[in-house]
């Protein structure tokens, strides 16, 4: 991407008028997408995106600029940029880098996407929509949307790190419509990877069409949901968006810093039930949310968030990690060479437990089961949350029953932690794009099926 050389003069130009630490992120990414909708390809897009930003940090100040330009040249003069700001005089400084160290998340059995012809892409995406309409006559429209990304960076920084890391990810996403008179349902399905087109032949697009599909059927015969305060079971990856949104933004250090977090200051203090252990894990193989070096050059690692109740660890990039006097667990994350890294999650969520699914069920006389969520809100100094559920359904009898629409889950993400009285065995993580300071980043968040003890379900009838 750059040489070595070229990287050790742009560090040293960046603190040629002092600083106290000099980096440089440099990104190559390509990027390729297809979306389907009408049985027609509507939209086919590729390109490709080069550029590094250096970044300046002088005591507690931060000075950063980003250029497209990768010629030495270019680097320097953005560099100058940077140097500028300060009115120091200027310094000599002698930087010596490590061993280029690299790292990719490329196996023997990748399939590099770009060496798939498009009409093998084409393809694909029409079987996905033949798949789904044929799940009933009352499946109106299908949206199938591919895409595939190639991302090379390099981060060196005036202490001597140098590491390069290789990401491929491709992701197919399903939106199914169905249609009975004035109703009108969906499904949705997301698949996405860490991994080459590979992972398509082992995760075929048309079961997961298939699944939308017959979600969204199925919603058609639902009830308008009940409202009150009852037991809920979420099914596994469902309420990993829960935790994410709720309590994993909770944990992260800018936020503990600044005081805005309700687990501020509640490290090694009860913070869930005994049953609940939950992690963030950078180094899950093929995982969305996966790498092999952070945005700063940290290699991935596993970070215990909540043993058995008792809280262990906060998330920190270098920065906060710097700060608050603690070491970084590997969670610098930005969007681009265009944005400063930010302590953010990466795979988040609950542990797997003892229990049974299906022993989950049985133990519920009367219930709600949300097995898919759809978007909400969070409060992220509080937890407060509203999420809505796009499929759900009532709890009889310690059996899954009638489908249910229009329900909502209101609730505190660290109040309902100790509310959780029953853990699966069937953890699943599902993929997504987490938000942060106009900052967009893949992640992974999941957990397994598990039940609250009692949580408020919004809804427009009386409770069951």
């Amino acid at each position: 991407m750059i040489s070595d050389s070229t990287t050790k003069k742009a560090l040293a130009r960046a603190l040629r008028s002092g600083g106290d630490f000099a980096e440089i992120y440099v990104e190559d990414r390509a990027s390729n997408s297809l979306r389907l909708e009408d049985s027609k390809i509507e939209r086919a897009s590729s390109g490709r995106e080069v550029g590094a930003g250096i970044r300046l940090r002088v005591e507690e100040r931060t000075f950063y600029a980003y250029t497209n330009d990768l010629t030495e040249k270019g680097l320097l003069a953005t560099a100058d940029t940077l140097q500028a700001a300060l009115d120091s005089s200027s310094l000599t400084k002698t930087l010596n880098l490590k061993a280029r160290e690299a790292r990719s998340c490329r196996g023997q059995d990748t399939i590099m996407p770009q060496e798939v012809p498009q009409e093998d892409k084409v393809a694909l995406l029409r079987k996905t929509d033949q798949a789904a309409r044929q799940v009933s006559h009352e499946v109106i429209q299908v949206i199938a949307w591919y895409s595939d990304e190639i991302q090379k960076v390099l981060i060196a920084n005036s202490r001597g790190l140098l590491v390069e890391d290789e990401r491929i990810r491709t992701r197919f996403i399903i939106y199914v419509i169905a249609r009975r008179k004035e109703i009108i349902q969906t499904g949705y399905k997301p698949l996405a990877y860490l991994q080459g087109y590979e992972a398509l032949d082992q995760h075929p697009p048309q079961e997961a069409a298939i699944t939308a599909a017959r979600a969204a059927v199925t919603m058609l015969d639902a009830i308008a949901a009940p409202s009150g305060r009852m037991p809920v079971v979420i099914a596994k990856g469902s309420g990993g968006t829960i935790f994410h949104e709720a309590c994993g933004h909770g944990l992260e250090a800018d936020h503990i810093y600044k005081n805005a977090s309700v687990y501020a200051g509640k490290r090694g203090q009860r913070v869930a039930a005994e049953i609940v252990t939950a992690m963030d894990d950078s180094t899950l193989k093929n995982s969305w949310g996966s790498f092999g070096f952070d945005d700063e050059g940290n290699p991935a690692q596993s970070t215990l968030l909540i043993e058995q109740g008792i809280l262990r660890n906060y998330l920190y990039d270098d920065y906060w990690a710097e700060r608050m006097g603690e070491r970084a667990t590997g969670n610098g994350r930005r969007q681009s060479y265009q944005h400063l890294p930010i302590p953010r999650m990466t795979n988040t969520y609950i542990c797997k437990g003892q229990d049974d699914p299906l022993d989950i069920i049985r133990a519920t006389e009367k219930g709600f089961f949300a097995q898919t969520l759809s978007g909400g809100q969070v409060d992220p100094a509080t937890g407060d949350f509203v999420f809505g559920v796009s499929e759900g359904y009532l709890i009889e009898r310690g059996e899954i029953s009638t489908p249910v629409r229009g329900a909502t889950l209101i609730g505190n993400g660290p109040r309902i932690l100790f509310e959780i009285d029953m853990i699966g065995n069937d953890l699943e993580i599902s993929p997504g794009t987490c938000g942060k300071e106009g900052q967009g980043i893949p992640d992974g968040s999941g957990c397994p099926t598990l039940r609250v003890r009692e949580l408020t379900v919004g809804g427009t009838q009386g409770g069951i």
